[in-house]
This record gives C-alpha cells, sequence and structure tokens, in this order.
C-alpha cells in the first residue's frame, strides 16, 4: 500500500519497543503471572491461545465451522514449532474486551487476536514482534477512486467513535464524514450512494471485499499499527517471549508469513 513513506522507520520503532519492554523484565522484579511457563507447556503437551472466530481473515470459522486464517495459521505453526505438532493447539474464542484480560487471568498462554501494540497495554501485557503491519485504509466500489484526494472529494463513512477519525481527519481535513454504527450500516450507506467510500482498518476491509467482491480496498494506508502476540509478563516466561519471538523473526525471513498474508488476501504496507 502506498502513501505512507516510513514504513521502515516505524517498524523499527516497534520492534524497538518490543524488545525494550524485554529488556525490563530481565531488569525489574515483576509480580510472577499465573499463565504456565514454557516448561508447563511443554509438559502439557498443548498451546492454549485466545484466538477471535468472526474477523475474517485473520480469524473466523468457514463453511464447516472449523477456524481458519492467518492468525490461526500462526498459532499452529507455534504449535509444531515448541510441541512438534501443528494440532497441539487449543483455542479459546474471545470478545475484543477478553483479549489482554485471558492473559493476565492465566486462561491461556497468549492471545493472538488482533491486538496492536501500545505503550498503555505495554505496561501489563508483553508484546511480540508484529506479526502483521495494520492500518487505515478505505473500501469502495467508485472504481474511479484511486488517489486519496479523490477519496476526499466524497462524503466517507467511519465507525462511529472509532480511532479511525482521527486519522481520516489529519490526512483530509475538510472531508465530510458519515458516522456508522456498524459495518453492515457503513456498507448500506454505500450502496445507497450517500458515501464513496468507508475508511477501517485494512485487515477489516480484507474479509469485506472476500464477502464482497464488487467492493475493492484502495491502495493507501493512512497509519501503521503493529499486531502483535499478547504473552504475560514476567521472568518466568523469558523463555516463552525469546522463543516466540525467534519463531516470528525467522518466518519473516524466510518468507512464510508474507506468503501467509498474502494467501489470506491482507494488504501489505509499502515502502
Amino acid at each position: 500500500m502506498g502513501r505512507i513513506t516510513r514504513l521502515g522507520m516505524l517498524l523499527a520503532i516497534a520492534l524497538c519497543l518490543s524488545l525494550a519492554l524485554g529488556y525490563l523484565e530481565t531488569q525489574l522484579v515483576t509480580t510472577p503471572a499465573v499463565a504456565a511457563e514454557m516448561r508447563a507447556i511443554i509438559k502439557r503437551g498443548r498451546l492454549i491461545v485466545a484466538v477471535k472466530d468472526n474477523l475474517r481473515p485473520l480469524a473466523f470459522r468457514d463453511a464447516s465451522g472449523n477456524l481458519q486464517g492467518l492468525e490461526i495459521d500462526i498459532a499452529r505453526r507455534l504449535a509444531t514449532e515448541f510441541l512438534g505438532k501443528s494440532d497441539a493447539v487449543e483455542f479459546k474464542p474471545v470478545a475484543n474486551q477478553e483479549r489482554l484480560a485471558v492473559v493476565l487471568k492465566g486462561k491461556v498462554d497468549m492471545t493472538i487476536a488482533r491486538v496492536t501494540a501500545t505503550e498503555n497495554r505495554g505496561r501489563i501485557v508483553h508484546f511480540s514482534i508484529p506479526y502483521y503491519i495494520d492500518g487505515t485504509s478505505f473500501v469502495t466500489k467508485d472504481k474511479s477512486l484511486q488517489r486519496l484526494e479523490e477519496v476526499g472529494k466524497k462524503p466517507l463513512a467511519v465507525l462511529n467513535n472509532s480511532d479511525t477519525i482521527a486519522h481520516v481527519k489529519y490526512f483530509l481535513p475538510n472531508a465530510e464524514l458519515i458516522g456508522a454504527s456498524s459495518y453492515e450500516e457503513g456498507r448500506a450507506l454505500l450502496e445507497k450512494g450517500k458515501a464513496g467510500a468507508f475508511a477501517a482498518d485494512a485487515s477489516v476491509l480484507a474479509g469485506w471485499v472476500q464477502e464482497y467482491p464488487d467492493y475493492h480496498i484502495l491502495p493507501i494506508m493512512l497509519s501503521l499499527e503493529p499486531l502483535c502476540v499478547v504473552m504475560p509478563k514476567g521472568l518466568q516466561h523469558k523463555d516463552l517471549h525469546l522463543l516466540l519471538n525467534e519463531a516470528l523473526a525467522r518466518w519473516q525471513d524466510e518468507g512464510w508469513l508474507q506468503e501467509r498474508i498474502q494467501y489470506w488476501g491482507l494488504p501489505l504496507a509499502q515502502k
């Protein structure tokens, strides 16, 4: 995706933030979390992972009810790395508001459920290095809309009270924004011609165009938001942190992550 030209710098910042948090953990005595240590995971013989089950193409159920998606692929490959079997993973579908809580309460070993790494969240949980860079983009049926300037000439639909609003206002301060209470309501605005495009996270819009192929995502990204694996803090979990980060970095170098991202139809931010 175009428009943002600072991807390399922001990726480095995200990586440095994750590494810095890991370093602080090795220097400070923290309250032990209750999630299983790496030894306990191996002894148990399965990885317990919180995921979404309704967020195509990151994690969703197919026609047979089986979990599929990029984040499901990552969890299964981690099970192979840690335990030698891709099916040695137990999935725990969670709502958005539960994604950090289940880690803090020790109900899961980790969460892989479209969680953006932020400074505030980093105070209570440990983040891996990013496995995908999400961000605000646009979906439309109007093939004449390609550039940001063109998008701003027509009313734009956005979810009420979403972070997307600030991103759009920054790049398109004069754009007319129309609030929607849901993605379905946003699509209805486009179908009725009341808005030219809908602004939201690229990962969500990827699922939109897969369900409604007459739409397309514009080659524009207004923000860069690293999606990371959530794990408990604490020295007793450092082996899990190190092994997971090493695996993600290796999969990035080997091209496996990019291949799975493209397979699931997720937009890739470009330099």
